[in-house]
């Protein structure tokens, strides 16, 4: 354990007796049970509130005013302060400006949406939000205590959860005809932008190991530090009286393998491009190279792959625990493979979004775009790199698992730049979030800055939620035509 000075001597006296004075009203002080906001990056590699730069200070400062605190979310996609505005921009209106949906139904529906991948982190954030704006606290205790009109959403969440390549114009025409507790279209179109929003930032807490609040369970402890190390200014300032000295991560130290491993990426890519530049393959090619990456994403998985029970405290806020992702091709079940082409967001998807919920399709494209063009040029300790490539490899890969096929992409790229470890990681932070372990984590990209896998994860949580989006708007659409 570390002995650190007080460097104010009458702060330390003053400070033990504010102790006293605590313990003889037998008041409980709570302390931060981790170190910062991610599980899996370094606290002094995180980006610290006093230290940040004057764009920070100002997104810092909306979240407090909207949120009424820096969650850890916030302080980990800070990293990516273009993206975070925008993300803090949408999810500000979709929960508390006008729209269609009441207050504590767009909660609940967050609940819902974080409850099917066990999120507790969203779970209790959302718990106290939704009783703040005067949501009924026995809806807490279980789905089956909600309005029916809550419930009847229960099919829709799973689906689009876990499996959205099902959902068929059936599953709309039974949420919106349903007599006493129908949805009308508008209050679908909320619904299933909150519902995908939500299923996406679970990937993200569960891909990025965002520690739980210090108010939330398993986010602080009432054990009493040692006065004798140190006084409350250490608390404060963010010393917990525990060795800070932490064992570097997997890649944090140079090593020539995971070097070689960036220069050797680096080097595929510059090959693609020249054979993009020499010859095309046709489209029947392109078509059997999207199928056989479509039929080999089916069997990545992790050797830590294994099934979660659902805990009684989350699985309540929805039924079917047993409900969860299953490969679409799997069991000898075909599923027609989704064609861009003939469905997309920008041509379909955005204007039925705006013409029902006004100025989100605006948001949600604009935080769309951010993900996926948003560059610094860099990787790992190389500079001046155009990694367009990459980013769609990445991007088209998460589709491709999802059975969205891009006419124009040539899915050979994909074997050639993602290499399992990483593979393993994308699968399991889009489909199975609970299941992401810090190994995991730490086994891809070895050499690459913590900000680089944390923008790895913004690509993730856009690309799940516009395939969430594309079968659900695709299916509405088909309902009204």
């Amino acid at each position: 354990m570390l002995s650190k000075r007080c460097p104010f001597p009458d702060v330390r006296e003053k400070s033990a007796a504010i102790l006293s004075g605590v313990q003889e009203l037998g008041i409980r002080i709570p302390r931060p049970l981790g170190h910062g906001p991610s599980r899996f990056i370094p606290e002094k590699e995180t980006i610290q509130v006093g230290k940040e730069d004057a764009r920070m200070h100002t997104l810092f400062a909306e979240s407090f005013a909207t949120l009424g605190r820096l969650d850890n979310v916030t302080l980990v996609m800070v990293f990516h302060p273009q993206y975070l505005e925008s993300f803090l921009k949408t999810q500000h209106y979709l929960l508390q400006m006008d729209g269609p949906l009441p207050l504590h139904y767009r909660h609940y529906i967050g609940i819902m949406a974080a409850a099917r991948h066990q999120c507790s982190y969203l779970v209790n954030l959302h718990v106290n939000d939704f009783l703040h704006v005067g949501g009924d606290p026995k809806w807490l205790n279980g789905l089956e205590n909600a309005p029916q009109k809550l419930q009847n959403l229960g099919e829709l969440n799973k689906m689009l959860a876990h499996r959205p390549w099902l959902i068929t114009k059936e599953h709309i025409e039974q949420l919106l005809k349903t007599e006493e507790n129908s949805w009308s279209l508008a209050e679908l179109i909320h619904a299933v932008v909150l519902l995908t929003h939500y299923h996406s930032l679970a990937s993200f807490t569960f891909g990025c190991g965002i520690s739980p609040e210090i108010d939330c369970e398993g986010g602080h402890t009432f054990r009493p530090p040692s006065v004798s190390n140190y006084c409350i200014c250490d608390i404060t300032n963010g010393y917990h009286g525990v060795d800070e000295i932490h064992a570097s991560p997997a890649g944090s130290i140079p090593s020539t393998e995971s070097v070689c491993e960036v220069e050797a990426l680096m080097e595929k890519m510059k090959q693609l491009q020249e054979c993009r530049d020499e010859e095309e393959a046709s489209q029947e090619e392109m078509a059997t190279r999207f199928e056989r990456e479509k039929r080999e994403s089916m069997f990545v998985c992790s050797s830590e792959d294994e099934e979660s029970a659902a805990t009684r405290d989350v699985s309540r806020h929805f039924e079917d625990t047993s409900y969860g992702y299953k490969d679409f091709s799997r069991h000898g079940m075909h599923v027609p493979t989704f064609r861009v082409q003939d469905y997309s967001w920008e041509d379909h998807g955005y204007s039925l979004v705006n013409r029902l919920y006004p100025d989100v399709g605006q948001l949600l494209d604009e935080k769309f775009h951010i993900a996926y063009n948003l560059t610094y040029n860099t990787m790992a300790m190389h500079k001046d790199v155009d990694t367009s490539m990459l980013r769609r490899a990445i991007w088209n890969y998460i589709h491709c698992m999802f059975g969205i096929r891009y006419d124009d992409y040539d899915y050979g790229e994909i074997n050639q730049l993602l290499d399992r470890s990483f593979k393993v990681y994308i699968k399991t932070v889009v489909c199975t979030p609970e299941k992401t372990t810090k190994r995991m984590y730490d086994s891809f990209w070895r050499q690459f800055e913590h900000s680089e896998k944390v923008h790895v994860n913004l690509l993730l949580v856009e690309a799940r939620m516009q395939a969430e989006l594309l079968y659900a708007l695709r299916a509405i659409t088909r309902y009204m035509t």
